[in-house]
């Protein structure tokens, strides 16, 4: 395996054709696993005793979170493949679905990393969640409106766009952090526009 490369994807990348082509480039992956029957009998199988407490990003103990390995067949998914759980109390408001069991809601991946801890695996699936978010920022930024049908026209537009999200991204990084596109440009962005209106 290459030290330190691990591919990350939501559950569109849980396919066998991708995760194969992972591996022959000699790579870890952890992608989102859908939760058919097999998964959800599975998760539901789990002994009490075999939840371990969940992490923060940060990495402290995570409330009302916690994370257990799941016994499922996976012998048709790259050698190593293992199946993990983790089981939350949805935030209050939410919708429970019919996945859901107990009060609990579930998420699943598989991964074909080693080790012992899954609280720390199940950890760094996790952060993949900084890609959507940055998607959804890039579309706050301009990209949901290409104003061209062709690649080449959209080019300059495109590269506008990173440099926006990329300015973007640092100032949220250094001086606000959690403020998305939509807040900064009311709340930053247009009282600038406002003061220098008159110039």
């Amino acid at each position: 395996m290459a030290p330190g490369v691990l591919v990350r994807a939501d559950s569109g990348g849980a396919t066998h054709a991708s995760l194969d082509h992972v591996v022959t480039r000699g790579l870890c992956f952890s992608v989102g696993f859908d939760l058919t029957e097999p998964v959800r009998k599975a998760v539901l199988a789990v002994a009490e005793r075999a939840w371990r407490p969940a992490l923060t990003q940060a990495g402290e103990q995570r409330d009302g979170a916690a994370v257990a390995e799941l016994t499922l067949d996976l012998s048709s998914w790259p050698a190593g493949t293992r199946a993990i759980c983790r089981r939350e109390r949805p935030h209050p408001g939410a919708q429970l679905s019919f996945t859901d069991h107990n009060g609990y809601r579930f998420q699943a991946f598989i991964t074909n990393q080693q080790g012992s801890r899954l609280e720390r695996l199940e950890q760094l699936h996790r952060h993949h969640a900084v890609v959507e978010d940055r998607i959804r920022c890039g579309k706050d930024t301009g990209l949901r409106n290409l104003p061209f049908r062709g690649f080449q026209p959209n080019a300059p537009w495109l590269e506008l766009i990173l440099i926006a999200q990329d300015l973007l991204a640092w100032t949220q990084r250094l001086l606000l952090s959690g403020e998305q596109p939509k807040r900064l440009r009311s709340r930053l962005l247009h009282f600038a526009g406002r003061l220098t209106k008159h110039a």
